[in-house]
């Protein structure tokens, strides 16, 4: 493993003043499981890595917004998301989730900022995250834009973020009355990485489905949910033929 520049700032300003929007090899680390990985392997050199653990506790927190959702820090861990009643009250389906997510190791240390700025298509959440309509906060040395999960991944390992971009807090609105599930087949063991995984969100009026692993980028399946609408999620539709309903 190359050895690398490691910076621990105090604030998420210090944090962006070091990043390099022209420099690609420099880089933030946050849980850094599948980072270190990376530089492991000789995959990624990076000349600096910029710790994000000492950021505050504005990216540790899981909160209830005033109108029901959450509101979920960067730097919270995947075990904290498992374990949170807050999250299994408002958002069931992701605890549910992260129960087959990888194993306990890796969950105590990656963090939800880490697990969605990595942009690998083989993870769990962030199917199940586009299917419940979430978005992120990013922030920058220029300020903070919003951006749904649906437009986050680009292509195989690559985001909308630019180099000098953080990803600061993740939010879920509230979705009264909706059901949503996540499934997902795997060769090996439930906690394997995911030959195919899919999410589904069924509220009153409409049904939003969401898949990941199969295709270079988690997305949604707008076909396959225009030829959802208006029928009743029963056994007979079954029959329903949604071949090349991707698009």
């Amino acid at each position: 493993m190359t050895p690398s520049e490691f910076v621990e700032p105090a604030t998420i300003d210090e944090a962006l003043a070091l990043l390099d929007p022209d420099d690609p090899a420099v880089r933030p680390i946050a849980g850094g499981t599948a980072l270190m990985l990376m530089m492991k392997s000789g995959f990624y050199r990076p000349q600096r890595l910029v710790s994000l653990r000492a950021l505050g506790p504005s990216l540790t927190r899981i909160a209830e917004t005033r109108q029901g959702g959450l509101e979920i820090g960067a730097m919270v861990r995947l075990a904290e998301l498992e374990a949170s009643p807050l999250v299994r009250r408002l958002a069931s389906v992701i605890a549910d989730t992260l129960l087959a997510h990888s194993n306990v190791r890796v969950r105590n240390v990656a963090t939800v900022g880490g697990n969605l700025a990595h942009g690998d298509p083989h993870m769990d959440l962030p199917p199940v995250l586009i299917a419940r309509g979430a978005s992120l906060r990013a922030v920058d040395p220029g300020g903070e834009r919003d951006i749904p999960l649906e437009a986050l991944f680009t292509g195989y390992m690559t985001t909308v973020l630019g180099n000098d971009e953080l990803i600061a807090a993740l939010h879920i609105p509230p979705q009264p009355g909706r059901r949503a599930a996540f499934a997902k087949v795997t060769a090996r063991s439930a906690d394997d990485w995911p030959a195919l995984g899919l999410a589904v969100s069924v509220g009153a009026s409409d049904t939003r489905v969401a898949i990941g692993a199969a295709t270079e980028t988690a997305m949604r399946l707008p076909r396959t949910e225009a030829l959802l609408a208006g029928k009743a999620l029963d056994d007979r539709l079954g029959s329903v033929d949604i071949s090349g309903a991707r698009g």
